[in-house]
Parts: structure tokens; sequence; C-alpha cells
């Protein structure tokens, strides 16, 4: 069987060989093991120690599998919060569960409502990527042009909130999205000084709310560097 008919499970399987318990461990063992080693002794390593062109496969199989991961948890969790959400008489007229809006303003558009989606688990300091992209979405919403209902769904208010009553200056917000901060000054001009200054006379223009008590899943991921989409 090569090596892309595998299934997700023999690739894991075959790099938890490898790794055992504690990859660390495991590459300082090797790499104090190869030391001196000529190109025969290193082959002979390999050999005995089962490392083979399969496991280098499985690896970077896994690792292409992974880069999928956050466009499906952020679809999956637009599809598990919306029966949460949806009102009588609600629609979905459409939603937009891939990287990015692919086109379609929103994430989520019914027939009552506009959304974003943010299923980011803050760390709680320094965290101006996450701070510039939840803004945007803020901002998108509030100045769309629709008489729906405009809702920002979050993994959690606490933070983000904290940064959106918070004084980070409006430039430094506004400095990576060059589309966004040429719309922003050209509704507003240079009024808004920071952040918390524009949250607080826009702020009742958009409803922003918690979804992690219908999410309990995310609770289990591990913060890292990456959000979720």
């Amino acid at each position: 069987m090569g090596h892309n008919e595998r299934s997700v499970q023999q690739h894991i399987d075959l790099l938890d060989k490898f790794v055992a318990s504690d990859l660390r461990v495991v590459i300082a063992r090797v790499e104090n093991a190869v030391r001196g080693f000529n190109d025969r002794q290193i082959n002979e390593f390999l050999r005995v120690n089962d490392i083979k062109p399969e496991l280098l496969s499985a690896a970077a199989e896994i690792k292409r599998i992974s880069s999928q991961i956050d466009v499906t948890m952020h679809a999956l969790g637009i599809l598990s919060v919306l029966p949460h959400i949806l009102e009588d008489g609600e629609v979905v007229e459409s939603v937009s569960l891939g990287a990015g809006n692919t086109g379609r303003k929103f994430d989520l558009e019914t027939n009552f409502r506009v959304a974003e989606f943010k299923f980011i688990k803050w760390r709680g300091g320094p965290e101006s990527i996450r701070q510039n992209g939840i803004f945007k979405d803020f901002f998108d919403l509030a100045t769309a042009d629709t008489s729906k209902r405009r809702y920002l769904y979050l993994l959690g208010t606490k933070q983000a909130l904290k940064f959106f009553n918070g004084r980070r200056a409006m430039g430094s917000v506004l400095s990576k999205n060059q589309a966004t901060k040429e719309k922003f000054e050209r509704l507003y001009g240079d009024i808004y000084k920071t952040v918390g200054h524009y949250f607080e006379v826009h702020s009742a223009t958009v409803q922003i709310e918690d979804v992690s008590l219908w999410l309990p899943e995310f609770a289990e991921i591990p913060i890292s560097d990456g959000p979720v989409a």
C-alpha cells in the first residue's frame, strides 16, 4: 500500500512509533546517538530504528491534513451554533464556512441578521493580530449597508471587550489592512484616535455574543499561536 493510500490513522500510528511518549526526549536521544557517525553508521541507525521514507511521508501527510483543521473547525463551529441562534421564522440566506468569506459579505446572513464568527482562544496578553481581525469584523458589521441585526459571535467575550474598551491606537489596529484603513478614513477621517473611542460611539450597532456554552468541545483546545478561523 502506497503512502497516499494509507488512512489518517495509519499515518498517526507510524508517527506514534517514532515519537513514543515525548518527542523532546526522542529528539535528544537521536541527537546524542548519531554524534560521530559516518554515512554507513547513519544508514545502519536508520535501519535498526525503523526510520524509513514512509515515516517522513506520514509526517508530511499529517501536516497537510492539519493545515485544514482551522477551516474545518470554523465550519463545524458555525453549523453547531446555528440551531441555538435561529429564531422562529428565521431562515439562512447565505453562509460562508470556508476560509475568508468566499465572495460573501459575512459568515452568515439570514432574513433577520448578518453575523461574523471568531472561534479564537484569547491568551489575555498582547494579541495584535487577533485584535486587528476582530476589529475588522466589528467594523464591517457596523458599517454594513443593511437594516438587519448585526452580530459578532465569539468564543468568550471578556478579552475581546477589554480590547474594544481599551486605548490601543486606531492607526496601529488599521495598519495591516489597507482596504479597511482606507474605508475607515473615508468614513471618519481622524475623528477616532483609539479603539475605545470608536467602540464607545458604535458599540450599540453590533451585538457581541458568547457562543462558548454551545461549543464545550472548543474548551478542550489548547491555546496556540494560530486562531481558529
